[in-house]
């Protein structure tokens, strides 16, 4: 219920108007029975037409009242639902965007993408229920029972005694129900999972023929996800049955009962108390059914609410220290690496005791096999993970001292993974950061892509599909390294990200990069030693120790890991 005080306490004045708006629309349908029963036996019985007319107009005006009350107050209803929804959105993304990638790891992207969707949809829906329905159907339930007692105790007695039963059971379904939908949406979260993976890995699936054992793994999610709704929703499906039954004995016994209490002379009840009784009752009825639907949907909001407010009040475990500023914004930025080690998940040492300085300006080269550490030695330059132990420092200051967004304009990335949006060419290098178009050019001339680029019919404004499947795997590679320096960073990042391209174009990259890029430091992650050898120091990786670092020729003479890798790679280089 947190989630629901949070996000609509700030609209508590336009909620209160909107609910005082439903209780009067809701009070003049209570009296719709009394006026008709009050015309049937006391109005019907002194047989003037005017008299009925009168009444059978004031009848109308209290239903059109009604009616205009209760469209009002939906109205307003939705418009606090969607605006408390586009709010809780707002700030589930933003949370999800602050969010590190150790965190990001323990929730899973499938689960943030059902937080955002999903869940949200839950909350949305139920707080414009709640409004519409959470006043009118109590005060038509407790207004309808104390109208009937007026109308006659006896009968009112009969009806009040299945509604404590219909109350325990909608209780204890409810709380048999909330864990319940809370492990459905969880399978939801898995189903999520395997589509995204599948959908992203669709030419893989078909490229090594996994169709049938991709469909196979996605129904055993699919059938754990049936077998979870089931039982929420069988558990759930309970409610109106038995709710219902306990109606209809209610029913039956005002039905009879009210008849034999007529049929006895000088009892005093009229045909009209009877006909207003059964219209109270199916007001009465209409509330608890509401009443119920409440419950089921408010049962899943609430487990969609409690991972909402989960994600939103994460904490950050990525704590700024003691915020201070850089001496200089400008310029290259020295970095220093001191005795770090790091794990994931804090189990097996990545990283470990790894030390090494480079000079602004300078190019660091980092070579390694596949898994020997060399990308978490970027995730930890940028801060994505914090050190176990050691420090990062950058310009001699502690990453962990400044100010994520602040650490993060210093670096322009080529990440190994990297991400086209779908949208044009320059709103991908852009990147909203209002760049032109010259230094847009300047970057791609630099990443070996503006001939490409220029060939295409509209340039720039060339539309690319979502992860840039109507571009060749090198074209994505140089338009990554574009993004990367198009916003001048004093750090240059290229984590293997010219693994697509061939020597010629990597080697004319490399001069590019020496010739354009001599105010950046730049760091170079690959696994060719063509890529790295023009570096000022370079970094041999394994096991996530370094090894040795050097210069190419140093490294050539001393570093046999190095000097197989650079022979094994023969004519690597032999564009330069």
């Amino acid at each position: 219920m947190k989630l629901f005080t949070r996000y609509l306490k700030p609209v508590a004045g336009i909620v209160s108007l909107g609910l005082l708006i439903k209780v009067f629309g809701t009070l003049a349908e209570l009296a719709l029975p009394y006026i008709l029963q009050y015309m049937l036996d006391v109005v019907a019985v002194r047989n003037k037409i005017k008299d009925l007319i009168l009444w059978g107009l004031i009848m109308i005006a209290f239903a059109v009242l009604c009616a205009v009350l209760n469209i009002v107050a939906n109205r307003m209803a939705a418009k606090v639902a969607r605006d408390a929804a586009r709010t809780i959105r707002h700030d589930l993304f933003k949370a999800t965007m602050n969010l590190s990638a150790e965190t990001v790891d323990k929730f899973t992207v499938s689960s943030l993408e059902s937080r955002l969707t999903t869940d949200t949809y839950n909350v949305h829906h139920v707080i414009g229920v709640i409004q519409r329905m959470g006043v009118r159907a109590p005060i038509l339930l407790f207004g309808g029972l104390i109208m009937t007692f007026m109308l006659d105790y006896r009968l009112a007695l009969v009806m009040l005694a299945t509604v404590p039963l219909i109350g325990g059971a909608v209780f204890f379904v409810t709380l048999k129900g909330t864990p319940l939908f809370r492990h459905a949406q969880s399978r939801t979260d898995d189903m999520i999972r395997v589509v995204r993976e599948v959908s992203q890995g669709i030419r893989v699936v078909k490229a090594l023929s996994r169709e049938e054992k991709e469909r196979a793994r996605y129904e055993n999610v699919n059938r754990e996800l049936v077998k979870a709704e089931t039982k929420a929703s069988a558990t759930m499906a309970a409610v109106n049955p038995s709710m219902n039954l306990f109606l209809n004995f209610g029913l039956v016994a005002v039905i009879l009962i009210g008849a034999i209490i007529i049929s006895r002379p000088g009892s005093g009840m009229k045909p009209g108390v009877i006909i207003a009784f059964m219209q109270y009752f199916t007001l009465i009825s209409n509330a608890l059914l509401h009443i119920t639907r409440i419950f089921v949907m408010l049962t899943r909001a609430v487990a969609s609410a409690g991972r909402i407010i989960e994600v939103i009040d994460s904490p950050d475990d990525m704590e700024v220290y003691s915020s201070r500023d850089f001496p200089s914004d400008d310029g290259a930025a020295g970095i220093c690496f001191d005795n770090v080690s790091f794990s994931y998940k804090k189990k097996k040492k990545i990283i470990k005791e790894v030390s090494f300085f480079l000079k602004s300006g300078e190019k660091l080269g980092i070579i390694g096999a596949t898994g020997s550490g060399k990308t978490t030695l970027i995730n930890l330059l940028m801060r994505f993970y914090d050190v176990d132990s050691g420090s990062v420092r950058i310009d001699g200051q502690d990453v962990r001292t400044v100010c994520r967004d602040k650490l993060h304009g210093f670096f322009g990335a080529a990440m190994q993974n990297d991400f086209i949006f779908s949208g044009t060419i320059r709103e991908n290098i852009d990147f909203g950061r209002g760049i032109s178009d010259d230094d847009i050019f300047k970057a791609l001339r630099t990443a070996q892509a503006e001939r490409f680029v220029s060939e295409l019919d509209d340039g720039l404004d060339y539309k690319l599909n979502s992860k840039g499947t109507n571009l060749s795997g090198g074209q994505r590679q140089r338009l990554f390294i574009a993004r990367a320096m198009a916003g001048k960073p004093r750090i240059l990042v290229l984590d293997d990200s010219s693994s697509a391209l061939d020597y010629k174009t990597d080697a004319a990259l490399r001069r590019a990069i020496a010739a354009d890029c001599k105010d950046q430091t730049v760091v170079i992650v690959a696994q060719r030693v063509s890529s790295v050898m023009g570096c000022d120091l370079i970094l041999v990786i394994d096991k996530g120790r370094i090894i040795d670092m050097g210069k190419h020729e140093e490294l050539m003479e001393r570093c046999e890991v190095y000097r197989e890798t650079s022979e094994s790679q023969m004519g690597g280089a032999i564009f330069d």
